[in-house]
């Protein structure tokens, strides 16, 4: 069902959400966070983030306060970095 918007509760989780993530770049735990450009039920994110093992990712995945909050549902895919290029072209 689509509804004209986040509720009042929602948007607060979101707003935490992204300053928490800001968080875990800022201290390099996190390299990439970010959504695609669509809008709507299709919508995903996606955070690269580097822990010790996949509890600690897990953690870190369920710590997030849209996670937390039930806003935002989340799935773990641990991933090996084969191929690195230069980010520089990227930044926003």
């Amino acid at each position: 069902m689509l509804t004209a918007g986040p509720t009042q509760a929602e948007g607060e989780a979101v707003g935490k959400h992204f300053e928490y993530w800001g968080g875990l770049v800022q201290n390099g735990t996190a390299l990439v966070v970010g959504r695609t450009q669509t809008t709507g039920p299709e919508t995903i994110g996606l955070a690269i983030y580097r822990t010790p093992d996949e509890e600690s990712a897990r953690e870190v995945a369920d710590a997030d306060p849209a996670v937390a909050a039930g806003v935002f549902t989340m799935r773990l895919y641990p991933y090996h970095v084969a191929l690195l290029g230069d980010p520089e072209p990227f930044r926003p």
